[in-house]
């Protein structure tokens, strides 16, 4: 059973960081892209970050790119969000998942990915 536990969410002043750790369990996680999503109440799950298993192709949301860096440690089964230069509207839960494709390929659509965790929460306050 494949199984993603996030950590490092917490409270931030804008213009801070917090660097969030997803552990993978029960899948070849070397093998599968991995991505974080974001949700926000009222509003649907958004795509943040996404990296190949190798990790050569890396996608960033436009609201986060040049602050936001996923990275992946494969002999740890982890991978990393960091975020820097926070912002209130990067106030959410983090989600990370993996991707159903073998191949290992990253994608920006929530709808290519099938295992997720149980978010963890981000606050940024002004």
């Amino acid at each position: 059973q494949v199984q993603l536990r996030e950590s490092g969410g917490g409270l931030a002043q804008a213009g801070g960081s917090l660097r969030l750790s997803c552990a993978a369990s029960g899948r070849t996680f070397s093998s599968y892209a991995m991505g974080w999503f974001r949700q926000t109440p009222g509003k649907e799950r958004e795509f943040v970050a996404a990296i190949s298993w190798s990790p050569n192709s890396i996608y960033y949301a436009d609201s986060v790119k040049g602050r936001f860096t996923i990275s992946r440690d494969n002999a740890k089964n982890t991978v990393y969000l960091q975020m820097n230069s926070l912002k209130p509207e990067d106030t959410a839960v983090y989600y990370c998942s993996t991707s159903h494709d073998p191949r290992g390929l990253a994608y920006v659509l929530e709808v290519q990915y099938d295992y997720w965790g149980q978010g963890t929460q981000v606050t940024v306050s002004s």
